[in-house]
C-alpha cells in the first residue's frame, strides 16, 4: 500500500426516506422507512477504507448534532479528521428520497463543509505517497471553491489528484472547473458529467476530448455508465470498455462513490487501470444490492464476487462447448 487517501471534499448527514414513487406536486407520501446516516464524501471514503486504503479527511466538519454524528461515523470506520471542527456552524445535511425503482432524489442544505479558508486547511499536510481526492460538491460552494482550488493547484506535482465532478457540475463556475481539471491525475465521472465538460458524443469520443482539451496532465479518465460498467481512456491513447455486472439493484445511492473509492484503492496498490476499473465495477455492483449510500463492500467481498463470476463464466463456456 502506498500512502493515504486524503479526502478534501465534503461530508454531510443524509436523511433517507424510502417511498414507492416521488409524490406529485402538492401531494404527500408516507415513507416505508427512514434512516439517518453519514453521507456525501463519507461514502467514497468508506469504499477506499474497506478495500484496504488508509483514509484521512481534510475537509470541514461542524459543531453541533450533525457534526458529532459524522465524527462518530468516521471513528467507526477508522477515518481520522485532520482539521478541527468549524466554530461557525454545524455540518450540512441532505434529504434523500429513494423510490421503488432504486432511483434517488436529493435536497441538500450546506453547512460547515461549504466554508473553507487556507488557515482551516493548514493542518492538512500531504505526505510522500499520498493520493488526494475532491468532488464537485465542495467546488460548488461559493465559500469554499476558491480556497480549495488554490490549495489543489499548490499540490506537489508528483502527488496524484483524483476528481469527481458529481451531479452539481453545472453549479461550478467554469474557470474553477477548468483549473481543477487541468491538475487532475484521474477524472472519474458519469456520462452526463462528461458531456457537460466536453460536449456530447459517444463515450470514446468524449473521453478523447476530455484528455486532449481539459485534463492534459491526466494519466487517464474514467466514464462510468451505471450497470453497463465504464470506459477507461489512458493518456497514451489506449481505450477499453470495462463491462459491468448484472445484479438485482435495490438502492443505487452511493454506487458512484463505491466505484471511485475502489478504483483509487486499486490503483494505489499497483493494479493496472483496466484491472482497477473491473475491481471498481464489482464494488459498485455489490453496493447497489444493499441499502444505504455507505454500502461499499470489503476487498474480500469483491475478490469473492469476482472469483464467482469467473467460475460461472467458465462453467457456461464448458456447457457451450459440450453442445457444439
Amino acid at each position: 500500500m502506498s500512502g493515504r487517501l486524503v479526502h478534501v471534499g465534503s461530508a454531510v448527514v443524509d436523511y433517507v426516506y424510502r417511498i414507492d414513487a416521488l409524490p406529485a406536486p402538492g401531494t404527500e407520501k408516507t415513507a416505508s422507512s427512514y434512516a439517518r446516516v453519514a453521507g456525501g464524501g463519507f461514502n467514497m471514503m468508506v469504499a477506499a477504507s474497506r478495500t484496504g486504503m488508509r483514509v484521512v479527511f481534510g475537509g470541514q466538519l461542524g459543531t453541533g448534532p450533525d457534526g458529532d454524528f459524522l465524527r462518530t461515523a468516521f471513528a467507526a470506520e477508522g477515518i481520522a479528521t485532520l482539521t478541527p471542527p468549524s466554530p461557525l456552524m454545524d455540518s450540512g445535511n441532505c434529504v434523500a428520497m429513494i423510490s421503488g425503482d432504486a432511483e434517488r432524489t436529493f435536497v441538500s442544505w450546506p453547512g460547515a463543509e461549504s466554508r473553507l479558508t487556507l488557515d482551516m486547511m493548514k493542518p492538512v499536510q500531504i505526505l510522500s505517497g499520498d493520493w488526494v481526492f475532491t468532488s464537485g460538491y465542495t467546488l460548488s460552494y461559493p465559500g469554499s471553491r476558491d480556497t480549495l482550488t488554490d490549495w489543489i493547484e499548490a499540490l506537489p506535482a508528483e502527488v496524484p489528484f483524483v476528481f469527481d465532478p458529481t451531479p452539481v457540475i453545472a453549479e461550478i463556475p467554469r474557470p474553477i472547473l477548468d483549473r481543477v481539471l487541468a491538475r487532475a491525475t484521474w477524472l472519474s465521472c458519469n456520462t452526463i458529467e462528461a458531456a457537460e465538460i466536453a460536449g456530447s458524443g459517444d463515450a470514446q469520443t468524449v473521453a478523447i476530448r476530455l484528455l486532449a482539451d481539459h485534463c492534459q496532465r491526466a494519466a487517464g479518465v474514467v466514464i462510468r455508465a451505471g450497470a453497463q460498467g465504464c470506459l477507461v481512456r489512458l493518456a497514451d491513447g489506449r481505450t477499453q470498455a470495462v463491462p459491468g455486472f448484472d445484479v438485482e439493484a435495490i438502492d443505487t445511492n452511493g454506487a458512484g462513490d463505491a466505484h471511485i473509492g475502489a478504483f483509487v484503492s486499486g490503483l494505489s496498490r499497483g493494479m493496472p487501470p483496466y484491472e482497477a476499473a473491473r475491481y471498481a465495477n464489482a464494488a459498485a455492483a455489490l453496493s447497489v444490492t444493499r441499502h444505504g449510500g455507505s454500502s461499499a463492500p470489503t476487498d474480500a467481498e469483491i475478490q469473492e464476487f469476482l472469483a464467482r463470476r469467473v467460475q460461472t463464466a467458465s462453467a457456461q463456456d464448458r456447457e457451450q462447448e459440450a453442445t457444439t
